[in-house]
């Protein structure tokens, strides 16, 4: 394994981090005794496969369910120096509601104290103003800072970088984990922004949130190789020195493998990733037209600033991907996502554009004429029925 300064914290953290969504047995708290042997010895195995190979950063959730509670029962029998821990928990506007959950979250991961604490989901004006205000829920975080029950604070966030550069601005924050890989490089500005800061940089989900590459389709192979999308995607992260870790959100001890792949290559990242980049951007040039992919962005509206909170940019971002590279699967998972997502994955499908006038929204776009089309288009293409977020399920 290797490792990076994290921020300001002074951590070493491993390139690669144990996110914690996806070995759990359920979404929602159930009793212990009510956890199946074999996926409790699932989690356990793969806990220990990640301290094998480095991967000392475990990440977890109050949201995750039984998440914490599981990794209690093996955190507890580690050599605590060892670990690097980090649950996080919603902001609310009782901040005792949110102190309570933290308190819920130790009880559960059987520790006296997280390395990391995060604010989970800094996503828009309100859940900042709940963080921020006094005595919101920054204050508590850092009133258990003081206790010894935390050691670093910080945040994530599936906002829209203006949100996230708020936050960022406060100086309030020793870390941040966020969005940003190949496909979806919209947050590079707020990475800067915390590297001024000397804040640490997580990646959230880069294999699922990044394009579904644990099942890629066969246009992206044949354009990644000789790598697969999963290192593809690794090493165009960790590439950039701004970035100090990506999340594997692991099922089974089995999927570190591919990722530690990534590692060897790191030195030659120059060499490798130019060609393979060059692919994906030819490739899209041939089928979208190099006129919308050098401009297509441009004058794009808000959902919030759109008649029907539309998503305009992220639904023509999903039609892109689905026709460059067919990762119609992956698009059709997140498109169907908007209208149930909330402060997550905000906005709506394009399936009610009879109902609106987008013509004044549009105005600042060169290709104001072809977008209503093109999200038409999108909808034949991408839409079914609505997605959950997992926590949902």
């Amino acid at each position: 394994m290797k490792y990076r300064r994290f921020g300001r914290t002074e951590l070493q953290m491993p390139l690669f981090s144990c996110g914690g969504m996806r070995y759990q047995y359920k979404w929602q708290d159930v009793p212990e005794e009510q956890i199946p042997a074999d996926n409790q010895q699932n989690l356990e195995a793969t806990i220990k496969r990640a301290l094998e190979v480095g991967i000392n950063h475990i990440e977890t959730a109050r949201g995750y369910g039984t998440s914490e509670l599981q990794l209690g029962k093996i955190l507890s029998k580690l050599e605590r120096d060892r670990l690097i821990v980090q649950t996080k928990v919603l902001p609310k506007a009782d901040s005792k509601e949110f102190l309570r959950n933290f308190e819920q979250s130790l009880a559960n991961l059987q520790l006296d104290y997280v390395d990391l604490l995060g604010i989970h989901g800094i996503n828009n004006q309100e859940t900042f103003n709940q963080s921020m205000r006094p005595g919101g829920c920054l204050e508590v975080a850092q009133s258990l800072q003081a206790r010894g029950k935390v050691r670093f604070i910080g945040f994530s966030t599936h906002g829209a970088t203006e949100i996230i550069l708020q936050a960022i601005a406060t100086n309030q924050f020793d870390y941040i984990n966020l969005h940003w890989y190949y496909i979806n490089q919209i947050n590079w500005e707020a990475i800067l922004a915390a590297n001024r800061h000397d804040m640490g940089v997580f990646i959230i989900s880069p294999s699922d949130k990044g394009g579904m590459l644990y099942k890629p389709p066969q246009k992206l192979v044949d354009l990644c190789a000789p790598l697969s999308p999963m290192v593809f995607n690794d090493l165009f992260c960790l590439s950039h020195e701004q970035v100090h870790t990506l999340s594997i959100g692991a099922a089974k001890p089995q999927d570190f493998d591919e990722h530690l792949k990534t590692l060897e290559l790191l030195d030659r990242a120059e060499e490798i990733l130019p060609p393979i980049l060059h692919r994906l951007e030819q490739q899209k040039v041939a089928l979208l037209g190099k006129d919308w992919v050098n401009s297509g962005h441009i004058g794009l509206p808000k959902f919030n600033e759109t008649p029907g909170e539309v998503n305009i940019p992220v639904i023509l971002a999903l039609r892109d991907l689905a026709i460059s590279y067919d990762m119609i699967e992956y698009a059709k998972m997140r498109y169907n996502l908007l209208g149930s997502g909330g402060d997550w994955f905000p906005g709506a499908k394009a399936d009610k554009l009879d109902k609106v006038d987008l013509s004044q929204c549009l105005a600042a776009s060169p290709h104001s004429d072809r977008i209503p089309s093109l999200l038409i288009e999108a909808d034949q293409l991408l839409g079914g029925e609505e997605v959950k977020r997992l926590s949902q399920n």
